[in-house]
Parts: C-alpha cells; sequence; structure tokens
C-alpha cells in the first residue's frame, strides 16, 4: 500500500505506517487540483491537513485512491461528495486537536480582554506603551459559544473555570438538550446581544457560511469581541471591518480567514482593533502527534480490516450487506437532508422499514440517515457516531422493520417530531429511489434532485402563476406533482432542473394563493 501524506503530518502516524509494512511519500502542500491528481497516480491513501485542498477534478484519475484522511476535524477543504461517487472513504480525526483548538481561542480571549499584541508591539519598538491599554476582567463577563460541539463545550468547561457566564447557540441542538450540558440555549439573535464575547465553534457549509453578516454583527452587544477560531468565512471580513470602524464592536481575533494563507495586503493585517494569528488552533506538538496517530489507526483498519471509525461519508458493505441494503443507499442521503428542511430541531424521528425487509439489518442505514439529518449544519457527524450523537442532542431515534408496505414491495416511513409538530415522509424503492407522500398527501418526487416543495390555496390560477415565473427565471420545470389535502389547500412537488436563487424564490413566495414555499 502506498500512502502519500502532505502538508506535514506529524512522524508518529506515518510510522505507523512504515510499521505496517507500507510505502510512505512525503510532500509539501499541492497547491492546484492539477498536480494533485499527478501526485495521486498509484496512491492508495492520501492525508492532508488544511494547506492541500482535494476538489473533485483531482480525484478524476485516481484509480488506486481508498481513501482520504484529514488530520483534524474539519473536511471542508475535501470534496467529499465526489469522494463518495467514487467510492473513497473520507475519514477525520476530530478528537486529536479538540483540547489545542478550545485553548487557542482562549489564549486569543485573554490577548484581547489585557491587550496582550499592542503592548508586546510597543514595547519592542522601544515605547512604554501603558497609557490606553487599559483591559477588561473576564470573570463575571458573558461569553457566548456559537457551536456547542467537542471544541465549544470544551470551551464553555473552561470558561466556567474562570468564572465566565456562559450561553450557546447551536442550530442543531433542541432546547431539551442544553439541561445536558448545563449550558443555557439561546437564539442566535438573543445570544449576539447577550454575551459580551462571542467565540464561533462551528464547521464551514452551505448554512454557516457568512453566519456573522454585518446584520448580525450589528446584533451583537456594542463595544463587544468576537472571535474566530474555527473556519474562514464564517464572519463576513468586510462587514467586520465596518463594525470596527464605527465602533460598534471593540475588537476582534481571527485565527482563520476566508482566504489562507491571508493575502499580504488584506485590510484586516492593518486594523489596529483586530488580533490575527495564522490558523494556530490545532498548532501543538500534542494535538499534530494525536490527530495523525489516529488517523493512521483508522486508516489501516480500514484497509486491513473494513473498520469504519472517522469515516465522514458512507462506510463500505460486505457483498452480502451490500445485495440487501445496497438499494436502500442512495434514499436514505436524500431523505436524511430532506427532513432538516421539514423539521430543523427534530427532537424525535421514527423509522418504519415495511415491505419485503425480513432479512434487513436497518441499523447501517438508519446510521446513514440519521448522520445525513445532522450533518446537514455540522461537519461532525459520520454514519459511524450519528446515533450517539443523536442521543447527546435529545434526538430520539426508533426503528422497526416488517409489516405491511401499502402496496409496496418496499416502503420506508419516516417521522420527524419537532417543536410539538410531526412531518411524515414516505419514500419507495419501487422503480428508483423516490418519496411517494409527504404529511399523509399523495406527491412523488426524487429527493436528490432539485425540488420545490409548495402548499398553496387549492384554486385555479396558482399553479400557472408559478410555472410562468419559473420559465421567466430560466428553471425547467422537470415534473410536477400536486395533491389535495382536503382543507381547501394542496401540496406539491415541483422537480426543476437546476437550484433555484433565493431572489426567485422571494418572488414565488410573494404569489397569492402561495402559502408556504421551501426549496430542498
Amino acid at each position: 500500500m502506498r500512502v502519500l501524506a502532505c502538508d506535514g503530518i506529524h512522524a508518529d502516524g506515518l510510522n505507523m505506517f512504515r510499521s505496517a509494512g507500507w510505502t510512505v511519500e512525503v510532500s509539501g502542500p499541492i497547491g492546484s487540483p492539477q498536480a494533485l491528481a499527478k501526485a495521486l497516480d498509484g496512491v492508495d491513501a492520501l492525508l492532508v491537513r488544511s494547506a492541500t485542498k482535494v476538489p473533485a477534478e483531482a480525484l478524476v484519475g485516481a484509480g488506486r485512491l481508498k481513501v482520504i484522511g484529514r488530520a483534524g476535524a474539519g473536511v471542508d477543504t475535501i470534496d467529499v461528495e465526489a469522494a463518495t461517487t467514487r467510492g473513497i472513504a473520507v475519514m477525520n480525526a476530530p478528537d486529536g486537536n479538540t483540547l489545542a483548538a478550545a485553548e487557542h481561542a482562549l489564549s486569543l480571549l485573554f490577548a484581547l480582554a489585557r491587550r496582550v499584541a499592542p503592548a508586546d508591539a510597543g514595547m519592542k519598538a522601544g515605547q512604554w506603551p501603558k497609557t490606553g491599554l487599559v483591559g477588561f476582567e473576564l470573570e463575571g463577563k458573558k461569553l457566548g459559544i456559537i457551536g456547542l460541539g467537542r471544541i465549544g463545550s470544551t470551551v464553555a468547561r473552561k470558561a466556567r473555570g474562570i468564572g465566565m457566564e456562559v450561553a450557546a447557540y447551536d442550530p442543531f441542538l433542541p432546547v431539551s438538550a442544553a439541561g445536558k450540558g448545563s449550558v443555557p440555549l439561546m437564539t442566535l439573535e438573543d445570544l449576539l446581544a447577550w454575551a459580551d464575547v462571542i467565540t464561533l465553534h462551528v464547521p464551514r457549509t452551505k448554512e454557516t457560511t457568512n453566519l456573522l453578516s454585518e446584520a448580525n454583527l450589528r446584533r451583537m452587544k456594542p463595544g463587544g469581541y468576537l472571535i474566530n477560531a474555527a473556519r474562514g468565512g464564517l464572519v463576513d471580513e468586510e462587514a467586520l471591518l465596518r463594525v470596527l470602524d464605527d465602533e460598534h464592536l471593540a475588537g476582534a481575533a481571527l485565527d482563520t480567514f476566508s482566504t489562507e494563507p491571508l493575502p499580504a495586503d488584506s485590510p484586516l493585517r492593518v486594523h489596529p482593533k483586530l488580533l490575527l494569528t495564522p490558523h494556530l488552533g490545532a498548532s501543538t506538538g500534542e494535538a499534530q502527534q494525536a490527530v495523525s496517530t489516529i488517523l493512521a489507526r483508522q486508516i489501516i483498519d480500514f484497509i486491513e480490516t473494513g473498520a469504519v471509525a472517522g469515516c465522514v461519508n458512507l462506510p463500505p458493505l460486505s457483498a452480502e450487506a451490500a445485495r440487501e441494503i445496497g438499494p436502500w443507499i442512495p434514499l436514505m442521503g436524500a431523505l436524511g437532508r430532506l427532513a432538516t428542511r421539514l423539521a430543523p430541531a427534530p427532537t424525535r424521528l421514527e423509522l418504519a422499514y415495511r415491505g419485503r425487509t425480513e432479512s434487513l439489518d436497518a441499523k447501517p442505514l438508519t446510521r446513514l440517515l440519521v448522520a445525513s439529518l445532522l450533518g446537514a449544519h455540522s461537519g461532525r457527524v459520520t454514519p459511524v457516531n450519528a446515533l450517539a450523537e443523536a442521543a447527546a442532542r435529545g434526538l430520539d431515534v426508533t426503528e422497526s422493520v416488517g409489516g405491511d408496505g401499502d402496496g409496496f414491495d418496499r416502503l420506508l416511513r419516516l417521522r420527524i417530531g419537532s417543536n410539538g409538530q410531526t412531518r411524515e415522509v414516505e419514500a419507495t424503492l419501487h422503480r428508483g429511489p423516490r418519496v411517494v407522500r409527504l404529511d399523509g398527501v399523495e406527491v412523488e418526487f426524487d429527493p436528490s434532485a432539485h425540488v420545490l416543495l409548495m402548499r398553496n390555496e387549492d384554486r385555479p390560477g396558482v399553479i400557472g402563476t408559478i410555472g410562468t415565473q419559473l420559465g421567466k427565471a430560466g428553471t425547467n420545470i422537470i415534473n410536477f406533482s400536486l395533491g389535495a389535502t382536503g382543507d381547501g389547500q394542496a401540496v406539491a412537488a415541483i422537480t426543476v432542473d437546476r437550484e433555484v436563487p433565493d431572489s426567485t424564490l422571494a418572488e414565488l413566495r410573494r404569489i397569492p394563493g402561495i402559502v408556504s414555499l421551501e426549496a430542498i
């Protein structure tokens, strides 16, 4: 087996591969997809940190590549979907750098509070810069944590240890989960207004990109402070400069940036209210040693035994298991993503596998659906740890196998409970994976396609107007499935040929007779 290790992977992990008889090649960061594609010729396992990006085009010719390992937590620099399509496992080591990342966020907090950076710069410039560098004490201050995963929870525990008052916002933690970690949960708007200091600990996803927009930055307490030691792109950097310039915020500390390395001419570099570090969150000797050895063990076990610890995409299946559950697999990820749109913060998930399911082991499928549901807003959930993560978040998951398929050879009935309401989806494998009922109404669509789910008044003219508006926007309708609800309304699933822009969705929602409309 041949390993390509980029970005300075710690020697302890590489030596584990050598001890297992693998050939290890070491490289610095590889900057272009073309160069990476060339380097992957004949490679079985690729190891990266954050410098080497792994886009889809780098994987096209990687015929031998079996696994990509990220020596750290986030996998936003890897095209996981492209890797999954090509049968390549993607693994990470999220636990290895938890302490290092949490401690770095706290070090930035202390440095902001006591004006360490300007004091150090002034002293080294031959000054005695005591005047004007009055800091503030952390005990009794309010720390707002966005993202209460491993790192965020560690920050919360340590911040309480120094006497800070702590609260959090996590879009995928229901209120009932707050008591389990004893950290009060708030809405994002309430947390921003409440906290003296905001610290970010979420992955960068489509939903979290520019989470702290200018509007949200201005919702922060006047004179507050911001820390981002998570991922670049969570904060609108241009907006941050504006709110610092007009003194709405007193300061910020950034360890991660939208573009890395940070360009030499970036205005962030010269702003007096910014404290900057070059993505040092996981840069401790202990963390680098831990993530390299954790990752090496996971990859070796994966190749030798098929174990899937740390796998963030679909785990491999035995030939026997694949024959039985393989046909369900394309359906599960799509249904998990659909469930997040129907019930954004679920507390109950019931899966009932019906029809010809006598020999079905549903656990891998349930794990895959739960991982897709939870992972839509977080990069820290895998099919392996999905059920444990669900329990930790207060999501009750149950499954049953067997019973009447209601006319279908194989049927999955999915019930999602959230905020006292229950949404129901029924999907089948008959003629391919597809939804056949939504909340008891017969509508048919492919949940992996671009679909608009609409509820409308059941009267003439509404459907025609929708079609006209989509046509004006250059969007082609591939399939239109409509079912009456029996209360004067109807539910429609509109399959289109491309993602519909937010601006077009807003125009559609303004059409008279449209009750609700959501893109999935």
